[in-house]
This record gives structure tokens, C-alpha cells and sequence, in this order.
């Protein structure tokens, strides 16, 4: 799981501390492509409406495998050297 979590924060891809709604998916991929939280929020919930119970599945998932900007934060501190 750390590999995913790890991935996903070289990519962009983090939850971040600021902006969330409900578990700041929505946030962290508006943030990841450079476009407002709401804006991505409302692209979210209508790509969602295309194909109906999908969001049953693809927002907890995004939840549980995109890692918190917290967490991403404190494993970059955790891996420098110290001086």
C-alpha cells in the first residue's frame, strides 16, 4: 500500500489539509490538474451521472489510495538525512 500511496504523491495526486469538503479527493485532483476545488467537484459529480453507481466505488477508492498531503509530508521529513 505504501508503494501506491508513494506513486500516486510523485504524481500529484495528495488529499490535501486545506479545501476538503468530505475526504478532499476532489480537492486533491482539482489541485493535481490546476483547476478549483468546486470546478473539479462539479466535473466529478457529472462524470459520476454518465455512469450511474459508480461513485459507489471510485470516491472511496480514491479516498483510501490517495495519501493525505500530511502524511506525504511527514514521510519526506522522516527520509532526509539529518544534518
Amino acid at each position: 500500500m505504501n508503494d501506491i500511496h508513494q506513486s500516486l504523491a510523485n504524481q500529484g495526486l495528495v488529499r490535501p489539509q486545506h479545501g476538503r469538503v468530505l475526504g478532499g479527493v476532489c480537492a486533491g485532483l482539482g489541485q493535481r490538474f490546476g483547476i478549483a476545488p468546486w470546478t473539479a467537484r462539479l466535473l466529478f459529480v457529472l462524470l459520476l451521472m454518465i455512469v450511474p453507481g459508480s461513485q459507489i466505488l471510485i470516491y472511496p477508492l480514491l479516498w483510501i489510495l490517495m495519501p493525505s498531503q500530511e502524511a506525504v509530508a511527514v514521510q519526506a521529513h522522516a527520509s532526509q538525512p539529518p544534518l
